[in-house]
């Protein structure tokens, strides 16, 4: 019996999990068409549904209350909002733009093409060098100035989850972060209550472009649509990875500083923009 109980904990957490994600799509969506964030209509109608469904389940009210909650919670998280009454639960009406599986591959809120009335500007883009052009000058760096910047980095987002112990499963592991365009590449433990930059062989090991890295790091992308586009991958302890990584999804964005968060997103944006342009100009490019 406590085995099949487990089971079904299990299967909650994963549903929750797999809600919260198709939230973070939705909303992401309903930015990009203009399409209001809050749908107090809408979460009305999902109360109603979940006390019809908890007479129908044999449910106690109040416990289907509480569960839609905790899932209203964290929808609004993921979509950057506050908690409150206000808020759409699922994320947008049944049937809008496409069906739920169409939206979950359109994650992006703004187009990543330079506006076509801006030419200017995508002229200019194509004439920064993709990240491989730099690596030569990067890996000419001393490896202890990469390690400052990457451990300072590291410090400022992750600050609260350090604080609170959240982080303290990395004690003792080690996880190596590749950026394949530049050719670094870290390898990341847990040491006096810090992450560090050590040498050695590490357990997992996630890899990915300069710009997809950083378009994961600063929301614009989702880690899963990334994994799932192979644009990222993960080897090694595929747990530790996914530990990782989930920890990195629950991250409440508003943690982060917010000097730090408006360079990654004007940065990631800037990245995202000058890769397609700079795609859009190499011969035979369907972007031509």
């Amino acid at each position: 019996m406590r085995t099949a109980i487990d089971r079904i904990d299990a299967a909650q957490l994963a549903l929750l999990a797999a809600r919260g994600r198709l939230a973070g799509y939705a909303g992401r969506l309903k930015r990009q068409l203009g399409l209001p964030v809050r749908d107090p209509a809408r979460e009305r109608r999902v109360h109603a549904r979940s006390r019809e469904l908890a007479v129908q389940f044999g449910l106690a009210p109040d416990t289907a209350r509480r569960a839609t909650a905790l899932a209203v919670e964290d929808a609004c998280r993921r979509q950057q909002l506050p908690p409150g009454p206000a808020h759409d639960l699922d994320q947008g009406r049944t049937g809008a733009v496409g069906g739920i599986i169409a939206s979950t591959m359109h994650t992006v809120p703004d187009s990543p093409h330079p506006h076509p009335g801006r030419p200017g500007i995508h002229a200019a883009l194509r004439l920064l060098p993709p990240p491989a052009r730099w690596a030569p000058l990067l890996r000419a760096m001393p490896a202890g100035v990469h390690h400052r910047l990457l451990s300072a980095a590291m410090a400022r987002v992750l600050s609260a989850p350090l604080a609170d112990g959240t982080l303290d499963f990395m004690r003792g592991r080690r996880l190596r972060i590749r950026v394949t365009d530049l050719g670094l590449q870290w390898v990341v433990e847990m040491r006096d209550g810090v992450l560090a930059v050590v040498d050695g062989e590490a357990e997992a090991s996630v890899r990915g472009t300069a710009t997809d890295l950083l378009l994961m790091a600063s929301r614009l992308e989702d880690a899963d649509t990334l994994f799932f586009q192979r644009r990222l991958e993960l080897t090694g302890d595929t747990e530790l990875g996914l530990t990782v990584r989930n920890l990195l999804d629950r991250l409440p964005w508003e943690s982060i500083p917010l000097g730090l968060r408006i360079g990654l997103n004007r940065g990631a944006r800037l990245a995202r923009a000058a890769r397609t342009a700079y795609q859009g100009s190499m011969p035979g490019s369907p972007c031509q």
